[in-house]
């Protein structure tokens, strides 16, 4: 399952942008290859085409940039999944932020996996004897699949967790876009773990989700663990107490050939290790998603009020 959480802003450009990035991933452009980088103090940062990637690229430019000054931060942002994981095999990306779940199905091309260290340990053995590229510490928070409700509603209801949705999901209408409803990993394989069986189904456009929501024109929808819509339409996140959805973990890699050259990076980057939660990471993506406010200026907030810049 690839990442598809976009700006709707940038949902239009992305086919045309990752054409033009594709046609220079096979060879290097002037943000050079690795060993060049290693030459000249230049480290190219990677990011995708979504907010909160967004953010934790400047994050991780700021933070470098204040403990190692002497480094060249290039910036390399706004790609698609597809993109940014092939400029980074072929050494156009230094570093970038990555999820456990992407690497292990959509890059080793493995089956899912429902534990998060498991599945954290694979991609890290995985990436480095294949690709000599290194997992540092994740960063704390799981940007997978959700279920969501009003809060209001599910406490009404006395609903905490998809089995007790389930149980009453013959009274509710679920909206959802169409990939959830025909992935086979996702509501048809929620209706078999879980024995959901909706109401009715309504399918829609992604940014139409949250609005129907709190119109109560849908009692539920699926959602993603880190939305900022969470906690600005006051929803709650269903326990998923089967752990249907797989982890997604948001992970730093960097290229082997990078730490070899700047081995500070490793201490510098790591100091991000388990610091954001779910909860943290939605406040972040609600202040650039609906609160109008710039990424770089959300993330160099965030680390001087957690003494990190």
């Amino acid at each position: 399952m690839l990442k598809r959480k976009k700006s709707l802003l940038a949902v239009a450009s992305t086919a045309v942008l990752g054409m033009s990035l594709l046609a220079g991933c096979g060879a290097p452009q002037s943000s050079a290859t690795s060993s060049g980088n290693s030459a000249n103090n230049t480290i190219v940062i990677g990011g995708k085409n979504f907010t909160e990637n967004d953010i934790m690229a400047d994050m991780l430019d700021l933070l470098i940039k204040h403990d190692d000054p002497k480094l060249n931060i290039k910036m390399d942002t706004w790609l698609d999944s597809n993109v940014v994981w092939n400029a980074m095999k072929n050494k156009n990306i230094d570093l970038y932020v990555e999820y456990t779940g992407t690497g292990l199905v959509n890059i080793l091309h493995d089956k899912p996996m429902t534990n998060p260290n498991a599945v954290y340990d694979k991609v890290k053995q995985a990436f480095q004897s294949k690709y000599h590229i290194t997992w540092l510490k994740p960063l704390g928070f799981n940007d997978t699949y959700a279920m969501a409700m009003r809060a209001s509603e599910a406490k009404r209801l006395g609903i905490t967790n998809i089995s007790q949705m389930a149980a009453q999901s013959g009274n509710l209408v679920l909206g959802c876009e169409v990939d959830f409803q025909t992935r086979a990993d996702t509501l048809p394989a929620m209706n078999k773990l879980y024995h959901t069986n909706f109401k009715s189904v309504d399918v829609m456009e992604i940014g139409l989700k949250y609005k129907a929501l709190i119109d109560k024109k849908v009692d539920v929808i699926d959602a993603f663990s880190t939305d900022g819509q969470i906690p600005a339409y006051h929803l709650v996140i269903l326990k998923d107490n089967k752990h249907l959805f797989p982890p997604y973990y948001a992970v730093p890699i960097i290229q082997d050939s990078t730490l070899k050259a700047h081995p500070e990076l490793k201490g510098i980057i790591n100091k991000l290790a388990n610091k954001i939660n779910d909860s943290e990471m939605q406040k972040l993506n609600m202040e650039v998603d609906l609160g109008n406010q710039k990424a770089m200026n959300v993330a160099k907030k965030w680390l001087t009020q957690h003494g990190l810049i």
